[in-house]
């Protein structure tokens, strides 16, 4: 089985080329500034290398025998595991059509041959930095089971996702896994240019935009945190539903399983009568909980137990 390469001490580029000459020059050229370096000479090897490496940067030749650089480019952000990876086109052709097909297929950037290596060294250095960041960005993320997602504003491509993200957009949504939900992505192309415009400014938002659905008795809210390139935008995910907020009350204020339930729906809104229709009692004996209730959270009201709880507690505190 493949295994991925170690990151720890260099940055890995991956070269597609069907040219030997260009994979010897580049292929020296980025050995000597400390890259590891990988090789492929057509596009299914290059589809193959970057699937099983997944470089953190992609030198591709446009024009090659069978399938071509744009066509090797599309499928790559077609892919989520390779969709985030920066690529800059190497081309002969440098009138205006073929620079736009560059940009159109999902470039970053690109250089005209004849191949001058110390141009090549400095554009790859430029975008290698985000690269990086975004990739230690993804590292953590994933330590640490968080459910993040990466999506291009414009078009709503998911561009990479960790496990538990995955896992939860499938409950949530019938939507292909590389398209972020109809509706989060109408929120985002609200929600990112109003963000954009006041982090320009110097102008930091209060508390970070949430956009969040509901489903049987779960909610799944989505925090939009930060770009990670241009159109790019990371958003974290947490899920939080009746119960988690019934325990996490509970353990809180160390009440009871059904303390814990009688409180939550306090917080809702209910009443007595409604408390005891929900788990099975009589209103008399939620009056009597709430006043153990009470005693434990120090507070006489339902008000005031209810603000307690909603300042203490996080999952009741998006609504």
């Amino acid at each position: 089985m493949f295994e991925r390469l170690d990151r720890s001490r260099t940055d890995v580029v991956l070269i597609v080329d069907d040219v030997p000459d260009n994979l010897s020059l580049l292929h020296d050229a980025l050995d000597d500034e400390g890259y590891t370096v990988l090789v492929a000479t057509h596009g299914e090897a290059a589809l193959q290398r970057a699937s099983q490496a997944v470089p953190d940067i992609i030198l591709l030749d446009a024009i090659m025998p069978g399938m071509d650089g744009f066509e090797v480019a599309r499928r790559l952000k077609a892919q989520p595991e390779t969709s985030h990876i920066p690529i800059i086109f190497m081309t002969g052709l440098s009138e205006t059509e073929h620079v736009v097909a560059a940009f159109a297929a999902g470039s970053v950037d690109y250089v005209v041959k004849p191949i001058r290596p110390r141009e090549v060294m400095a554009r790859i250095a430029a975008h290698m930095q985000s690269a990086r960041q975004a990739r230690q960005a993804r590292n953590a993320l994933d330590a640490f089971g968080h459910a993040s997602i990466t999506v291009r504003v414009s078009d709503g491509r998911v561009l990479w996702q960790t496990p538990l993200a995955r896992k939860l957009l499938q409950a949530y949504f019938d939507t292909p896994e590389a398209v972020a939900p109809l509706e989060l992505a109408a929120w985002l192309a609200h929600a990112v240019p109003a963000l954009a415009k006041g982090m320009a400014e110097g102008r930091a938002p209060v508390s970070a935009p949430v956009w969040a659905v509901n489903q049987a008795g779960s909610r799944l809210s989505f925090t939009l945190h930060q770009p990670t390139g241009e159109d790019e935008w990371l958003l974290v995910m947490q899920e939080s539903s009746d119960q988690a907020a019934m325990d996490a009350l509970s353990q809180e204020f160390k009440l009871t399983a059904r303390e814990g339930e009688v409180l939550y729906w306090v917080v809702k809104g209910k009443t007595n009568r409604d408390i005891g229709d929900i788990l099975g009692s009589s209103p008399a004996t939620v009056k009597k909980q709430l006043e153990h209730i009470f005693a434990k959270l120090g507070v006489e009201t339902r008000t005031a137990a209810a603000g307690l709880a909603m300042s203490r507690v996080s999952q009741l505190k998006v609504r």
